[in-house]
C-alpha cells in the first residue's frame, strides 16, 4: 500500500502575524486573510520489508533510517518529520516529503508539508483523519519542532484551498470562505522569491515577546494591521481591486515597523523595480527577512512586473490559487 498526499501552500494578504497565540486576544476583531496557491507540498509513505523507519526530505535530500520509530530523535536532523513520525508510531515505512516552493519561501511550506505528512500518517495508522484534529496536531508538532510559537493562519490553506478569512476570537478561530474571483486576483499578483530564505520563527518570536512584554510600539502596530486586515476584506467582497491594492501596501508599511529585520535592501530593491514596472503594493509573504514577496498592480502591468523582479534577480514562481485544499495523489 502506497500513500499520497498533498497540501497548498499559501500567499498572506493582509493580517499576519496577528494569528500566533495570544496576540490575537488583545486586538478584538482581530482576522488574516490569505489565499492558497497551487506550490504544494507532498507527502509519501511506502511499505518497507525489512522492517526499519526510514524518513527522507527530498527537497533537501536527508535521510534517516533506524530500526524503529522509537529510535527517531525529535530534536535531531529532520526533527519535525521525526516527531511526526513518532506521533503515529510508524513502523516499517518510508516516509518521503516533497514540497514545491523554494527553501525559506515565506509561504507556509513546512506547515503545508505538515498537513500533508499528519494526512498520510494517520491514514496509514489507520486512525483519526479528521481535519480539524490534523490542523491541531500538525501545529503542536510544527510547534515542539522549531521551537517557538506557530501561527493559526498557515495550516487552514493547506487544509482548505482557497480565499479565506481566518477569524481570531476568544471563543475559538473560524475559517470563512471569501466569494472572490480566483482568477481576478491571479491576473493582479506575481509571485517572486528574492534568493534569500527567511527566519520567521526569529522574527516572530521577537515581535511576540515584546507584544507581550508591553511595548507600546508594537501593541499599535498591530491594531493598525487589524484594521487594514478587516479593510481589505470589506473591498475584496466589492471586487474593488484598487482599494486591495491600496490596502496591502498599508500592511506592508505597518509590518515594516514591526521589526527592523522585516525588510531587507534586496527586498527594498525589488519592489522598487516594481513599483516602477507599474505595481501598486507589494509586500513579503510571512514573516519577511528574505523568501518570497508578492507585487500587485493592474493585469496590463502584470508582464511588465514580472520581468522587471527577474531582471533584478528574483526568481519568478508560477502559481494559479488553489481552490483545492489537502487532497489524495497518486503514486
Amino acid at each position: 500500500m502506497h500513500i499520497v498526499f498533498s497540501a497548498p501552500t499559501r500567499i498572506d494578504l493582509a493580517g499576519g502575524t496577528i494569528d500566533i497565540w495570544p496576540l490575537y486576544l488583545f486586538h478584538d476583531g482581530a482576522s488574516t486573510l490569505n489565499a492558497a496557491i497551487s506550490l504544494r507540498a507532498h507527502a509519501t509513505i511506502e511499505p518497507r520489508t525489512d522492517g526499519r523507519v526510514e524518513l527522507h526530505s527530498a527537497e533537501t535530500n536527508r535521510r534517516i533510517n533506524v530500526d524503529q520509530w522509537s529510535d527517531l530523535n525529535g530534536s535531531g536532523d529532520l526533527a519535525l518529520l521525526a516527531r511526526l513520525a513518532r506521533h503515529w508510531r510508524l513502523e516499517n515505512a518510508t516516509l518521503t516529503t516533497r514540497g514545491e516552493s523554494p527553501t525559506g519561501a515565506g509561504i507556509a511550506g513546512s506547515s503545508a508539508l505538515t498537513i500533508a505528512a499528519c494526512a498520510a500518517l494517520a491514514r496509514w495508522a489507520g486512525g483519526c483523519a479528521d481535519s480539524e484534529h490534523l490542523l491541531h496536531v500538525a501545529m503542536n508538532l510544527e510547534c515542539q519542532a522549531i521551537g517557538v510559537p506557530t501561527g493559526a493562519q498557515d495550516y487552514r490553506p493547506a487544509l482548505y484551498g482557497g480565499i479565506a478569512a481566518i477569524e481570531l476570537r476568544a471563543d475559538g478561530i473560524r475559517r470563512v470562505a471569501l466569494d472572490v474571483d480566483p482568477r481576478e486576483l491571479e491576473r493582479r499578483i506575481v509571485i517572486a522569491y528574492t534568493g534569500a530564505p527567511r527566519h520567521s520563527g526569529t522574527n516572530n518570536w521577537h515581535i511576540t515577546k515584546r507584544h507581550i512584554d508591553g511595548d507600546r510600539h508594537i501593541f499599535d502596530c498591530f491594531e493598525r494591521i487589524r484594521d487594514t486586515a478587516v479593510a481589505m476584506r470589506d473591498a475584496l467582497a466589492r471586487s474593488d481591486w484598487d482599494e486591495v491594492g491600496r490596502h496591502i501596501a498599508t500592511e506592508w508599511d505597518n509590518r515594516k515597523r514591526l521589526a527592523p529585520g522585516v525588510t531587507t535592501p534586496t527586498i527594498d530593491g525589488l519592489i522598487s523595480r516594481a513599483r516602477a514596472a507599474g505595481a501598486t503594493a507589494a509586500k513579503v509573504c510571512g514573516a519577511g527577512g528574505g523568501g518570497c514577496l508578492f507585487c500587485y498592480g493592474p493585469p496590463h502591468a502584470r508582464s511588465a512586473i514580472a520581468a522587471a523582479l527577474s531582471e533584478g534577480g528574483a526568481q519568478l514562481l508560477e502559481y494559479r490559487i488553489e481552490m483545492e485544499g489537502l487532497k489524495v495523489g497518486t503514486c
